[in-house]
C-alpha cells in the first residue's frame, strides 16, 4: 500500500495557493493557419495537451494588437486581439474550451508602458507641449535641446528618453521609455491613467478571464521630479540599478485598488506580479490586500549551486514569514535562458533540469512552468541574421533562444508539427537541426521522458494537496548537507532533496515518493537527481 493511501482527504483552500500554471508564449506554441506564427486557433487545437499535463491553468503572454516591436509587449489596444493571433471570437472560443477542460486562463497586462502607436500616445504627440493629452505619459521639455532630461537608461540599452518631435524648434519635449522608444511609459501620477486601466481589467474580467499577470509591476510610478539615477552605468538586472524608476511606495495603492476590483467577481480573480526586486521588497506586493502572487525572481535566475539555492530559499522564507504569502516558484520563462542550458548544457544540463523541475513542484506554494520545460528543451543559439529581439538589437542579451517554436512531431514537416495548416510558412524563429528529438509525440512514447516525469509529478502533487500533506501554511527550511545535498524541509512530514554535488548523497530517513531519475541504490541519491521524501510523523 502507498504511504498516501492511508491519509484522509483534506479540505480545499483557495485554488491559486496550490496551482501550477503553464505559461504559453502564443507566437511559439502552435500555428493554426500556417503563416509561421503561433495563434489562438493553434493554441485551442493543442489545449487538450496542456490539460493532459495536469496543470491548473495557463498564462498567455500578450496577443493584443501590437506593432510587434517587442513581440506583443508594445500594446496598441489593450481590449482587442491582434489579427496575427486571430479574432475576439477565437479568444472567446478558447476561453470556453479551456474552462470546459478545467483550465483557468490568465492574461498578461502591461501597465507600465504601451506602444507608441496607441491612440492615446498618438493624440499626445498631436496635441503638443503642455497639453493634457501629454500628461498621460512622461513628456518633459528638453533643458538644453539635445540633452535628455536625466541620466536614466533603457533596459534595452541607451538613454530612456527620445524626442517627441525630432528636429522641431517649437516642440522640444522628450518622452520616457524604460524599454524601447516604441514603448512610452504611462504617467501613473495622473489619475486618468488609473481610471483607464480599471476599464481594461473590467473588460477581461467581465469576459470570464480568471486572472492577470502584471508586467513590470514594480515600476509604474517614477520618483517625483524624475531625479537622476545614482547609478551612472547601464541597467543591471532589470530596473534594480535605478531606484528612481521602481518600487515607489505609491504603486501599492494601485494593487489595493485592483485587488478590491478583482474580488468583486465570483470567483475572485487572481493578480500575479512580475516584481523583480529583492525578496523582502517583492513580498510586500503580496500583502493581504494586494496581489495574491508575485514571482520569486531571486529563484528563477539561479544556477546549479546548492549554497545559492539554500540562501535564496531561506531569504524567501523569511519574507513569507514577514508578509504572509508563499513564494511563487518558477525556473523558466520567455525572458530567461532555459534551465537545461543554464545548468550546464548537454546530458548533464538535461539531468539537472529534470531534477530542478521535480524540486520546483515539491516546494511550498504555487509554481509556474514555461512551455517546453516539460520537454527539457535547451536554449537555441538562434542565427544572428534571424534574431528579432529588440534587446539584442540595442546591444543587450538575446532572448530569442527560449522562444523558438515548439517541436510537436519528430518529422520536420509542417515545422515539426508547430504549423497545423498547409502550406506552412517558415516559423518566425528558425527551429534548429535535430529539434524533433525533443518532440511531444516522441516523449509520449517514452516512460522515462521529461514529459511523462512532469505528468507523474503533477499528479502526485495533486494527491499530496488533496491529502493535506501539502498545505497553504507550509514554509521552507533550507540547508546544504555533506556532499552538496540540498534539502528543503517543507514540513515535519515532507522534504525535497537535490543532489548537487559530484558523489551520491545519503537521503534522510523516509519513503521516497518520487525521483527525477531512478534511484541507483536505496537510501542514496546520485548526483544531479532530486527526490520527494515523505517522513514518518
Amino acid at each position: 500500500m502507498s504511504p498516501l493511501e492511508e491519509i484522509p482527504l483534506a479540505p480545499a483552500g483557495q485554488w491559486w495557493q496550490s496551482a501550477v500554471i503553464y505559461q504559453v508564449y502564443p507566437r511559439s506554441f502552435a500555428d493554426g493557419d500556417g503563416d509561421g506564427v503561433g495563434d489562438l486557433a493553434g493554441l485551442a487545437a493543442r489545449l487538450p495537451y496542456i490539460a493532459s499535463l495536469g496543470v491548473d491553468g495557463i498564462w498567455m503572454t500578450p496577443f493584443q494588437p501590437s506593432p510587434q516591436l517587442d513581440q506583443g509587449y508594445d500594446v496598441s489596444d489593450y481590449c482587442g486581439v491582434d489579427p496575427l493571433s486571430g479574432t475576439m471570437a477565437d479568444f472567446d472560443s478558447l476561453l470556453e474550451l479551456a474552462h470546459s477542460l478545467g483550465l483557468r486562463i490568465l492574461l498578461d497586462v502591461v501597465p507600465n508602458h504601451c506602444s507608441s502607436e496607441h491612440p492615446l500616445f498618438q493624440a499626445a504627440l498631436a496635441a503638443g507641449p503642455g497639453s493634457p493629452e501629454r500628461d498621460m505619459f512622461h513628456f518633459v521639455p528638453g533643458p538644453n535641446g539635445g540633452v535628455p532630461p536625466n541620466n536614466w537608461q533603457s533596459v534595452f540599452g541607451g538613454p530612456a528618453w527620445s524626442r517627441a518631435n525630432p528636429g522641431s524648434s517649437t516642440d522640444t519635449d522628450w518622452y520616457l521609455h524604460l524599454f524601447s522608444a516604441g514603448q512610452p511609459d504611462w504617467n501613473w501620477r495622473n489619475p486618468a491613467v488609473g481610471d483607464y486601466f480599471d476599464g481594461v481589467l473590467r473588460f477581461w474580467f467581465d469576459k470570464g478571464v480568471d486572472g492577470l499577470r502584471i508586467d513590470v509591476a514594480h515600476a509604474l510610478f517614477k520618483a517625483e521630479g524624475l531625479p537622476d539615477s545614482p547609478s551612472t552605468g547601464g541597467v543591471v538586472d532589470g530596473l534594480r540599478s535605478n531606484p528612481q524608476v521602481s518600487d515607489q511606495e505609491e504603486v501599492h495603492e494601485v494593487y489595493r485598488r485592483w485587488r478590491a476590483l478583482a474580488e468583486k467577481y465570483e470567483p475572485h480573480r487572481l493578480l500575479v506580479g512580475e516584481v523583480n526586486l529583492e525578496p523582502a521588497r517583492a513580498a510586500r506586493y503580496t500583502r493581504a490586500d494586494e496581489m495574491q502572487q508575485a514571482f520569486a525572481f531571486a529563484f528563477v535566475k539561479l544556477g546549479w549551486d546548492p549554497g545559492a539555492w539554500a540562501d535564496t530559499g531561506n531569504e524567501l522564507e523569511a519574507a513569507r514569514q514577514l508578509h504572509g504569502a508563499t513564494p511563487t516558484w518558477a525556473l523558466e520563462n520567455h525572458d530567461i535562458v532555459r534551465s537545461a542550458t543554464r545548468f550546464g548544457g548537454g546530458p548533464i544540463g538535461a539531468l539537472r533540469a529534470r531534477a530542478a523541475l521535480v524540486a520546483l513542484l515539491g516546494l511550498p506554494g504555487p509554481a509556474y512552468l514555461y512551455q517546453g520545460q516539460e520537454l527539457t528543451l535547451p536554449e537555441v543559439d538562434v542565427p544572428l541574421e534571424a534574431r528579432v529581439d529588440p534587446m539584442w538589437a540595442r546591444g543587450g542579451v538575446c532572448r530569442d533562444g527560449a522562444r523558438v517554436p515548439l517541436p510537436w512531431t519528430e518529422d520536420p514537416a509542417l515545422n515539426h508539427g508547430f504549423s497545423l495548416a498547409e502550406p506552412a510558412a517558415q516559423p518566425w524563429l528558425p527551429q534548429p537541426a535535430g529539434w524533433g528529438r525533443y518532440a511531444v509525440e516522441r516523449q509520449q512514447q517514452d516512460r522515462e521522458s521529461g514529459l511523462n516525469l512532469t505528468r507523474t509529478a503533477l499528479e502526485l502533487r495533486r494527491q499530496l494537496w488533496e491529502k493535506g500533506v501539502f498545505t497553504a501554511d507550509d514554509g521552507g527550511t533550507w540547508r546544504v548537507e555533506a556532499g552538496g545535498l540540498l534539502l528543503c524541509e517543507r514540513s515535519p512530514h515532507f522534504l525535497v532533496a537535490v543532489a548537487m554535488g559530484t558523489e551520491p548523497a545519503r537521503l534522510p530517513p523516509g519513503a521516497v515518493l518520487l525521483s527525477a531519475s531512478p534511484l541507483a541504490e536505496d537510501g542514496w541519491l546520485q548526483p544531479d537527481n532530486a527526490a520527494w521524501v515523505l517522513r514518518e510523523s
